[in-house]
């Protein structure tokens, strides 16, 4: 099953819904398909101005490597050098919590969410929330 723009559209809803709850600084959203394409994105009031390269650097990321950018982030330690090589040869990536796979029903991969704005904790919870209310499995944590 593909991602749609139905589905990235209920995740930014839905993650920014989570963020406001929860009294988060501004977010940026950014929702990749499997190709690493941008199929939506929404930057709140207030987001500074690099928060979507950011956002879309953790989603990129973890596509490239099909793994969330927190394992990215622990793969760093040990790693620095060859993720350092890495980015730029995949189009960018930042190794932090916030860049979360996105999973169909039979586990494959359809896309990546990332986001930008609060800490890196929070960043994630709003995209892990923002994929499961768009029924999807979130791939990250």
């Amino acid at each position: 099953m593909p991602l749609t723009l139905a589905h990235a559209q209920a995740i930014i809803r839905e993650g920014l819904a989570h963020g406001r709850a929860t009294a988060m600084l501004p977010l940026t959203m950014v929702v990749l398909d499997a190709r690493a394409v941008v199929i939506a994105s929404a930057c709140e009031d207030g987001s500074s101005r690099g928060r979507f390269d950011v956002a879309r650097g953790k989603a990129n990321g973890a596509l490239a490597f099909n793994r969330n950018s927190r394992k990215l982030a622990e793969m760093a330690k040990d790693y620095s050098h060859f993720l350092s090589a890495a980015g730029p040869l995949v189009g960018g990536l930042v190794p932090v919590a916030g860049g979360v796979i996105i999973r169909d029903a039979a586990n494959a991969v359809i896309g990546a969410v990332g986001v930008s704005g609060d800490n890196s904790d929070n960043d994630e919870a709003c995209a892990i929330a923002g994929i499961k209310a768009a029924g999807l499995a979130a791939d990250g944590g």
